[in-house]
């Protein structure tokens, strides 16, 4: 159990560690970046959210002995950070946009779309069903021939006039309010 208890200590100890090493900045269009390499060049002081502790961003100044601060800032910074590219031209563009990212949202979208489509085709083809069962109902109740209908026994009975003129007026309703759609 000791052992255990150790472990489990050793493991909780090491873990924020880890963690510190974590730089943190708004990119130019305004985005959170993590990463545990410091920010480009052309990233500002205002824009870091998080460094490493012990780590020092060189800043630029115009004041006398200037140069001594910075290149003892940047010493510091060279032995907390792995080296960067030593040019910035070097260095790959990055657009801000992912073009696999694009293509794979446009993608979902058409898919997105086409489902949608088909649930529209479906339902116009429920309600054409069911507009055209309503209408075959009409006529069966409009045109005088007697309907029966199962009674709570399951026995079949012929409608009463009230019960017909019961039935012709709520599917009449049915048939003005699905095939008007």
């Amino acid at each position: 159990m000791k052992k255990f208890a150790l472990l489990l200590l050793a493991i909780s100890c090491s873990l924020p560690l880890a963690a510190l090493a974590q730089w943190q900045w708004l990119d130019k269009d305004g985005r959170k970046v993590f990463s545990d390499r410091p920010p480009p060049d052309d990233v500002p002081q205002k824009n870091i959210l998080k460094q490493p502790r012990g780590s020092v961003i060189p800043k630029v100044t115009g004041a006398p002995g200037a140069d001594s601060v910075q290149a003892a800032a940047a010493a510091a910074s060279a032995a907390s950070a792995p080296a960067k590219p030593a040019s910035a031209a070097s260095a790959p563009k990055i657009s801000g946009k992912d073009k696999e990212l694009e293509e794979k949202k446009k993608q979902a979208e058409a898919v997105e779309a086409a489902k949608k489509k088909e649930e529209d085709e479906k339902q116009a083809k429920a309600r054409a069903e069911n507009c055209d069962r309503a209408k075959r109902a009409l006529a069966v109740y409009k045109s005088g021939e007697r309907v029966r209908q199962p009674n709570a026994k399951g026995e079949l009975e012929f409608m009463s006039d009230e019960a017909r003129a019961s039935e012709t007026k709520r599917t009449q309703d049915i048939v003005t309010a699905e095939c008007a759609k």
